[in-house]
């Protein structure tokens, strides 16, 4: 499949180096607004919509891993980026260790936050994406959600679980569906020693979806990567603990 002209937003400093966010399956570029404030003062900031997610196209299934990688290279050309940090989040970290793997040339520092080199099993996947297509996203979406955060973060603050749970209800069905196929299918694993870029994995120290074990093998195989876990926080650790993973994202992108 030929890469899609992808969604995105990009604001900052345009002076400064470039920042490129990549969303969850569920999610869009919103996902990131507990960042994009600090990291507008430093870089200039590029958030995308994954194909079939948000504002993107939503090409016909079946998607690969290298579609989505070919999306993001796109989009890169397209905004005359030779070179980038990459920052991505769950199926957005997937995409960025296989860009990082396949093409070096384009990534400075990588962060991979709450993700995984392989998930198995792959029916856990596929019979998502088979109820998705039969009854819409709209009937996972509570489930998605309280995953995403610990149970007394989502009581404490109903507004995010509404947000949240909504931003996951208008995620197109096929979009959502064939992503979950791509992660049905993931492993990445024999790319990580390939990785040359510095990388810091993080990882929610609450998260059942991708628990710190997963970031814990990311960063045991890339050379010199450090891993972080952040208490309290589960799949969508950036929205719960920005105040932890905010800076921690901003140190080791201006690292030397």
């Amino acid at each position: 499949m030929s890469a899609v002209e992808v969604h995105a937003i990009v604001s900052g400093r345009a002076d400064g180096p470039t920042v490129v966010l990549s969303n969850s399956l569920g999610s869009d570029h919103r996902m990131w607004d507990a960042q994009v404030p600090e990291l507008e003062k430093r870089f200039r900031v590029v958030r995308y919509d994954t194909r079939g997610h948000g504002s993107s196209p939503v090409p016909a299934g079946p998607y690969a891993l290298d579609d989505l990688a070919d999306d993001l290279i796109a989009l890169l050309d397209r905004l005359d980026i030779d070179t980038c940090h990459l920052v991505g989040l769950s199926l957005g970290g997937m995409t960025a260790m296989r860009v990082a793997a396949r093409n070096p040339e384009r990534i400075d520092r990588l962060g991979l936050l709450c993700t995984a080199a392989a998930l198995p099993p792959a029916s856990v996947y596929t019979e998502r994406a088979a109820l998705v297509r039969e009854q819409g996203t709209g009937v996972v979406a509570e489930g998605v959600v309280s995953r995403w955060f610990t149970p007394d973060f989502l009581e404490r603050n109903p507004g995010v679980r509404r947000k949240h749970e909504e931003m996951v209800a208008t995620t197109p069905d096929e979009g959502y569906a064939a992503c979950c196929e791509v992660i049905a299918a993931l492993d990445v694993r024999d790319d990580l020693a390939s990785i040359k870029a510095p990388t810091l994995a993080i990882a929610g120290g609450d998260d059942l979806a991708t628990p710190p074990a997963k970031l814990a093998e990311i960063a045991d195989n890339i050379r010199d990567a450090r891993l972080l876990v952040v208490p309290h926080s589960a799949h969508l650790a950036p929205a719960q603990q920005p105040q932890i993973i905010t800076p921690a994202l901003i140190e080791h992108l201006e690292a030397s």
